[in-house]
């Protein structure tokens, strides 16, 4: 992934959003919280600067996912589209698939994989964080 300008937005289209840098801590989420937000059984996300990071149309829902982050998501169709923790308010994940071009951001590793269910079965060689990535 380059510098290039990266958009997406939700299903109906209502809301877009577009990213520019590379993006980073690209990862598989097997968390709870993520499965109970999306309805699927992991989700991926992509990091990038708040800085450059903005919605161009339409204003996402937020709502509190927990005490430590904030969830956008658009209100018409219930698209997933950001989460944020308070205590990096510098990065913003987006979750990969509401990108209009998922194939340019490729995940690199597994998260929080002790939630992972189990009738999930990995076949990729990606590494596995039981909890969150230990960064070397």
């Amino acid at each position: 992934m380059n510098e290039d300008m990266i958009e997406g937005g939700c299903l109906c289209g209502a809301v877009r959003y577009r990213a520019s840098g590379t993006p980073y801590d690209v990862t598989h989420c097997h968390c709870g919280i993520c499965r109970k937000a999306s309805g699927a059984p992991f989700v991926s996300w992509a990091s990038f600067r708040v800085a450059h990071f903005c919605f161009t149309s339409g204003e996402p829902a937020r709502f509190a996912a927990s005490l430590q982050a904030t969830r956008t998501f658009c209100r018409h169709c219930g698209t997933p589209l950001t989460f944020q923790l308070h205590e990096k308010p510098e990065e913003i994940d987006v979750t990969i698939c509401s990108l209009d071009d998922p194939e340019r951001v490729v995940p690199q590793d597994h998260t929080w994989t002790r939630s992972q269910l189990s009738w999930i079965a990995l076949a990729d060689e990606l590494p596995r964080y039981e909890t969150i990535r230990v960064k070397q």
